[in-house]
C-alpha cells in the first residue's frame, strides 16, 4: 500500500477551510455525529463547490478519496 499523497491538513486547505490542527479538530467536533443516512458530500455545512469536490473525489477514487473517507468516518 502506498503512502497517502495528501494529509488531512491538505484536504482542509483544498476545501478552503482553516488547516491547522486545532481548527481541524474544532471543525470535526462542531460537525460530528452526522446521521448515518447523510452522505458526507450532502451535509448541510458544505458550500456547493466543497460538496462537488468531495463527491467527485470519492466517485473517481482519486488521490483525495482516502482522506475524504477518513473525514467521513470522523464526522459520523
Amino acid at each position: 500500500m502506498e503512502d497517502p499523497v495528501h494529509t488531512l491538513s491538505d484536504l482542509f486547505k483544498q476545501l478552503g477551510l482553516p488547516d491547522d490542527s486545532d481548527s481541524i479538530e474544532s471543525f470535526i467536533h462542531q460537525h460530528k455525529h452526522m446521521k448515518d443516512t447523510v452522505k458526507l458530500s450532502e451535509a448541510p455545512f458544505w458550500t456547493d463547490a466543497q460538496r462537488r469536490f468531495l463527491k467527485e473525489e470519492l466517485e473517481e477514487d482519486a488521490d483525495w478519496a482516502e482522506l475524504v473517507d477518513e473525514l467521513n468516518t470522523r464526522l459520523h
